[in-house]
């Protein structure tokens, strides 16, 4: 006799979809490793903005920096777009809408970007140069953002093994990690592998998985910078042991 089990409603499963702060369904679900519980990426680094401590359960995530104690969920995403339908394309088309007002205007913005030296590709991103434009680009359609690398000197070391970059500016996907700058830094500086390199934006160390979205949204536009493009800065990393 076959198993006639009951039909699930999407609304069955919202108890493990919903984010505990803003009562939506979990957007870049983010998961607070000191107690597991989750919460959409925007509310959960917002709350920290004010507080240490899991708004759930009160735990302390860290005593200083909490967000080095967060980390994406990528199945639960994956999951909750499958359940629910067009939330993935709803999101995106949000997230592109979000980045073109953000971007400057291509009117009045070309002799800028020249005297800048800000690229108008993605192609000195990775090591590729401008003219390969017939090379396939992964990152073409993601949302793109302008930095602008920076040396940071008078960092106490007594040589100076890390110099500045012939080209300061580069354009890449806003969903570049850090650690993909730290490689890109140590490619075009041709530093020996095992040589480590911080990345800073307004003096705080930045994270390896913090991507260029997360940093602009935290550190460069919630802290009043409204200049363009945004920097980060780079010095050999420092021990403190």
């Amino acid at each position: 006799m076959a198993a006639t089990g009951r039909k699930h409603l999407v609304k069955d499963f919202n108890h493990f979809m919903t984010c505990y702060l803003c009562r939506g369904y979990l957007i870049k679900p983010t998961t607070v490793t000191e107690c597991l519980h989750t919460f959409c990426k925007s509310c959960i680094v917002q709350h920290f903005e004010d507080s240490n401590d899991c708004p759930r359960c009160g735990i302390q995530v860290h005593e200083t920096n909490p967000l080095e104690m967060l980390r994406l969920d990528n199945t639960l995403e994956e999951i909750i777009f499958k359940l629910v339908p067009g939330l993935r394309e709803r999101e995106e088309q949000q997230e592109l809408e979000f980045w073109k007002k953000n971007q400057p205007r291509e009117n009045g913005q070309a002799e800028r970007r020249e005297r800048l030296g800000l690229p108008d590709v993605v192609g000195d991103y990775g090591g590729r140069d401008e003219d390969d434009d017939d090379e396939e680009d992964y990152h073409r359609n993601d949302p793109q953002i302008a930095i602008c690398l920076d040396c940071l000197r008078n960092t106490g070391q007594s040589e100076a093994t890390v110099t500045d970059l012939m080209k300061r500016f580069i354009r890449c996907s806003s969903r570049v990690t850090v650690g993909t700058i730290q490689k890109f830094l140590s490619l075009k500086l041709q530093l020996p592998s095992s040589y480590e390199l911080d990345v800073l934006c307004n003096g705080e160390i930045m994270g390896r998985d913090h991507t260029l979205e997360f940093i602009y949204m935290t550190r460069w536009r919630l802290h009043g910078e409204n200049t363009y493009p945004m920097v980060l800065e780079y010095r050999p990393r420092i021990d403190f042991g």
